[in-house]
């Protein structure tokens, strides 16, 4: 069965750059170049896995990480004329992505506010940290797609290679993947990803089930939490009924 998948969840290929900084505690002045584009570039590979369409600012963002690696393998100018040459090539790069920085939490500030007739019905809307956590003690924050995405990467590898290659006759689509998910944590108020899979591991619902997510997600349908670094991500409906 053949099928692609077109999300606008993910915010641009700047947004996945800045998730990776974070993610490796990275000091945006001084990125190591060789690691983050090993790292993106697997991000689209997983992305491409997938079938997810990616834009063609993602390519054009990896493209710029290789040119810029492949330039700070080069030896240093050592002709004063050609000072120019001999600047950080990461320079420009890290000025974008402080602008896009300030700008994403400048959009996240306004967000925040109170805005008419989005809010009227918060109040059974989950608060930044629900009540209903479960029994883990530690706090639970809200992640974004870049965490759901990495979830996902490490259940598909530790999938058996016999499980993955698997010949699976059920038929399933999104839509009812969707429909499935949104009756599942009506009647269980939350549920984490492996919950939503249970005892069925093949690939294709696996996969399903993260599209389904990302959908869900992208109409603020759903939102996700998670207690720790490492801790399982938990689902809850975005609006209580």
């Amino acid at each position: 069965m053949s099928y692609e998948i077109k999300l606008d969840i993910f915010e641009g290929p700047l947004d996945l750059l800045l998730y990776l900084i974070r993610k490796n505690e990275i000091d945006i002045y001084n990125i190591p170049i060789a690691l983050i584009t090993e790292q993106y570039l697997g991000y689209l590979d997983l992305m491409r896995s997938l079938n997810l369409d990616l834009a063609g600012e993602y390519l054009v963002l990896a493209a710029t990480l290789l040119h810029i690696k492949s330039r700070l393998l080069l030896p240093p100018v050592e002709n004063e004329d050609q000072e120019e040459e001999g600047e950080d090539p990461r320079a420009e790069l890290v000025q974008q992505l402080l602008e896009y920085r300030a700008y994403k939490e400048a959009a996240l500030t306004l967000e925040h506010r109170p805005l008419l007739e989005r809010d009227v019905f918060a109040r059974g809307a989950p608060s930044e940290q629900p009540d209903h956590a479960g029994d883990d003690d530690e706090a639970m924050v809200e992640v974004d797609v870049f965490e759901l995405v990495e979830a996902f990467r490490r259940i598909v590898a530790n999938l058996d290679k016999t499980e993955r290659l698997a010949f699976d006759t059920e038929k399933i689509s999104l839509a009812d993947r969707i429909n499935e998910i949104m009756d599942q944590l009506t009647e269980a108020k939350q549920l984490s990803f492996t919950e939503l899979l249970g005892e069925r591991t093949d690939r294709r619902r696996i996969v399903y089930t993260f599209l389904a997510i990302l959908e869900l997600m992208k109409l603020r349908m759903i939102r996700a939490y998670q207690a720790g670094p490492f801790g399982a991500i938990r689902l809850f409906l975005a609006v209580e009924s």
